[in-house]
């Protein structure tokens, strides 16, 4: 029996999924803040001939390509030109351009140059009089004192680094006479010097030598919240208050007065010198309330305008001119002009449309406050407006908007929902403002409880869980009621 080899051929069906370029930097641009994105328009306008700046009295006076013209022009190189309309969408009229209502001056943001915490700790310490020894100490302390005011080693860490600088100037300078190393001594009084330095309270260990600091800058060593601080500081942040008042033979309204005088001082001294680093924020939208209706606008007038190039839409025209590397060089560029113009036509519709629905769907939050802000998911977003959800968190994404409440993140409108008593739900950062509110209106001699507010809750119609109070108070930065009684 003779078995003979021979070839197979199957048939097999595939799908590959390729992805046009363009369409993942179309989503990059949805993504870019508008800082970011203001800086990326320019450095095209750098390397791109074919786009230039519109400037805003051509505007009017200018006519922009027509459909046709553009079209004809994107064809300069061969047949294959790129199909706009299935990359970028269009189709969109939702307005969005502030000027159309009113005028406003743009002021770009500029940073202002600033010390920190360390130039202006070094500013004091050169206008003492310390030896060079002391200096050099002095600077081992400022390197190791946080932003927020706070030495962030120990002192044998200190003296252990100062002497290696010691020692390696001595390496360096073999013939000079060999400095004594630091005693652990010099290092504590050369802190109490840094201790006394503006602002009080700098240079502290821990949150009990920091108010401690700050009273004896005050000279109040001889008050009774020094005595708490130094005396009782597990108590006193335990809010023990009927404690202390037997074991100091005091009222406990006494001990709580003087408590409130410790809430007084300053936690983090060094922020308040703490160079900011420029930092601001540039609202992507704008929603303003006119002749009672909310209109949204985008905050994109100080936003580099684009448009085809004449001058270069004239040379591309001619193809008999160019042939070979010329012409497929003005080809690409004329395309990547192209796609660039209606890229940032359709990051800009898609911001409006994104935002419109928010504030249709948030009125209550605009008109009433947060209490009324309704749940709200990208997904829900992304299914009206029929556009994936992940290119609603492109546009939500560290954006920002100008309401008549506030500077807000695009992110706030979105939240979970909780049930009701009524079926419908209710956002879960409404109930979390619910909560704030409920405490800062309680009777302060009878803290609520956290069953207390979910039974308050549940009045207004909202079905929460005691587990869930108590994880939204942690996140809002409250005490239990044991913590927050008053006596």
């Amino acid at each position: 029996m003779n078995i003979r080899a021979g070839l197979g051929q199957h048939t097999v069906l595939r799908q590959d999924l390729r992805i046009n370029p363009r369409l993942y930097q179309a989503m990059d641009l949805l993504y870019m803040p508008l800082l970011d994105l203001q800086q990326h328009l320019k450095q095209e306008l750098l390397v791109n001939p074919f786009l230039e700046l519109l400037e805003p009295e051509e505007e009017e006076e200018t006519p922009t390509a027509t459909a046709a013209e553009q079209r004809e022009l994107v064809k300069t190189g061969d047949n294959t030109a790129t199909n706009w309309e299935d990359i970028l969408l269009d189709g969109f009229d939702d307005g969005g351009w502030r000027e159309d209502t009113e005028t406003r001056e743009y002021r770009e943001p500029v940073t202002v140059q600033s010390s920190d915490l360390s130039d202006y700790l070094r500013e004091q310490v050169q206008m003492l009089e310390l030896s060079d020894r002391q200096r050099l100490l002095a600077e081992e302390f400022i390197g190791n004192i946080a932003d927020d005011g706070y030495l962030t080693t120990t002192l044998e860490d200190v003296v252990r680094c100062a002497n290696e600088m010691l020692e390696e100037y001595a390496g360096e300078r073999p013939d000079a006479v060999r400095p004594e190393p630091y005693p652990i001594e010099e290092a504590e009084a050369l802190l109490g010097t840094i201790h006394a330095l503006d602002p009080p309270g700098v240079g502290a260990r821990d949150l009990r030598e920091c108010l401690m600091l700050q009273l004896r800058e005050k000279r109040q060593t001889d008050t009774l919240p020094y005595r708490l601080l130094s005396e009782a500081y597990d108590d006193l942040i335990a809010h023990r208050w009927s404690d202390l008042a037997k074991r100091l033979g005091l009222d406990a309204g006494q001990v709580q007065d003087a408590a409130d005088e410790i809430a007084k001082l300053d936690p983090k001294p060094g922020l308040r010198y703490t160079a900011s680093g420029g930092d601001y924020i540039i609202p992507d939208l704008v929603v303003e309330k006119i002749d009672g209706v909310y209109r949204v606008y985008l905050n994109d007038t100080n936003l580099p305008r684009l448009r085809l190039s004449r001058a270069y839409r004239e040379v591309a025209r001619d193809k008999k001119k160019f042939v070979g590397e010329n012409r497929e060089f003005i080809t690409q560029r004329l395309n990547s002009a192209q796609w660039m113009i209606q890229a940032i036509e359709q990051r800009r519709q898609t911001m409006l449309k994104v935002m419109n629905f928010i504030v249709d769907r948030q009125h209550e939050f605009f008109e009433k406050g947060i209490e009324h802000l309704r749940p709200l998911t990208l997904r829900e977003v992304a299914e009206v407006i029929n556009m994936h959800e992940s290119t609603v968190s492109r546009v939500t994404n560290e954006k920002f908007v100008q309401t008549p409440r506030g500077v807000l993140p695009l992110k706030f409108f979105f939240s979970s929902a909780l049930s009701t008593t009524t079926g419908e739900d209710a956002s879960a950062r409404a109930i979390k403002a619910q909560t704030q509110k409920l405490v800062d209106e309680e009777d302060a001699l009878e803290p609520l409880t956290d069953q207390q507010i979910v039974q308050k809750l549940r009045e207004r119609g909202v079905r929460i869980a005691r587990r869930t109070v108590a994880k939204y108070r942690d996140q809002l930065g409250i005490l239990s009621a044991r913590m927050r009684k008053r006596i």
